[in-house]
């Protein structure tokens, strides 16, 4: 058997009927491409590892002991690859007809991409626009934290990070390709040292692309390669989701600013959290008050971000 094109990369936790319908699309809708497939298992206890090695029994299948993380289990699963190419490929996404061939086939004509993504939509087919983001900057960071980017999403100059209105409809280069569907070269996965593992939830992939692109590589979407992606499957709470939002935020200004703009980028985050707060508790939506104070309560962690390992 000829050495396949791809190694598909999915970290499971918990998400046991998620990750096996993942896998049931992907042997389904790829017909072109020869690839391994690698489930690493972060210690999920709903079954998961013993569902997909029944189910699945050509899937390779990683057992972790305990929860190392999103970017350290890629990493672990990556450094033993021998495929030229690596897809990471979220548990809660189903691929649609020929998402992968056609994703392999824009990389493969965009060597300068380096790294590579779809378009990503929610189960009713509506646009998840949360397949690519530009970077933080100090403008983003305000219109992120004064509200400006939710109340003019569709706009670009007050929603940069989201790429205003724009619909995933056109090739295009960003910033950031979200890891949920990301292709790359081995080679340069290997140049990057893969994903910083102080980045243990949300932010490693913006790292990552931000890398690539000191090295010149310009990160790009294309919308004839399209996934179906629910988002934030494996955060048990949305208040957890928010904190690791936010302490990966503050790494990756820490990580990619200058030194003299890291105070204004904490101080947004603080800004947008603890407005968020005040605004939830006069407009009386208590459950939504309450989420948003447990995230301001472990401001201490977040503000910090991962630090350095």
């Amino acid at each position: 058997m000829s050495q396949p094109d791809l190694t598909v990369i999915i970290i499971s936790y918990n998400t046991r009927a998620l990750t096996l319908k993942c896998l049931s699309t992907l042997f389904e809708t790829t017909r072109e491409t020869t690839f391994r497939t690698v489930v690493f298992d972060n210690a999920s206890d709903d079954g998961s590892a013993e569902a997909i090695a029944q189910a699945f029994p050509r899937v390779e299948l990683i057992r972790s002991e305990r929860n190392v993380g999103f970017a350290k289990a890629n990493n672990l699963v990556a450094e033993k690859a021998r495929t030229e190419w690596l897809l990471l490929l979220n548990p809660d996404t189903e691929c649609h007809e020929g998402a992968v061939d056609r994703l392999l086939a824009f990389s493969r004509a965009r060597p300068d991409a380096g790294i590579t993504g779809g378009r990503t939509v929610f189960p009713d087919g509506a646009l998840n626009p949360a397949s690519c983001w530009m970077r933080i900057t100090p403008w983003s960071a305000f219109c992120k934290a004064t509200g400006l980017s939710a109340m003019f999403p569709d706009s670009a100059l007050f929603n940069p990070e989201g790429l205003g209105g724009w619909r995933r409809d056109t090739v295009r280069e960003v910033d950031i390709v979200v890891g949920c569907f990301l292709m790359i070269r081995k080679s340069l996965w290997d140049r990057l040292e893969g994903f910083d593992p102080r980045y243990f939830m949300y932010g490693e992939e913006s790292d990552l692309c931000l890398r690539a692109r000191k090295l010149g590589f310009r990160p790009m979407i294309t919308p004839e390669a399209q996934i179906m992606h629910l988002v934030g499957a494996s955060s048990k709470t949305v208040a957890r989701k928010y904190v690791h939002s936010a302490k990966a935020r503050a790494t990756l200004t820490a990580d990619h600013w200058p030194r003299w703009q890291v105070p204004f980028g904490r101080a947004m985050l603080v800004l947008w959290v603890g407005s968020r707060v005040l605004a939830t508790r006069v407009a009386g939506r208590d459950a939504a008050a309450r989420m948003w104070t447990e995230v301001w309560e472990a401001r201490r962690d977040w503000i910090r971000g991962y630090g350095r390992g």
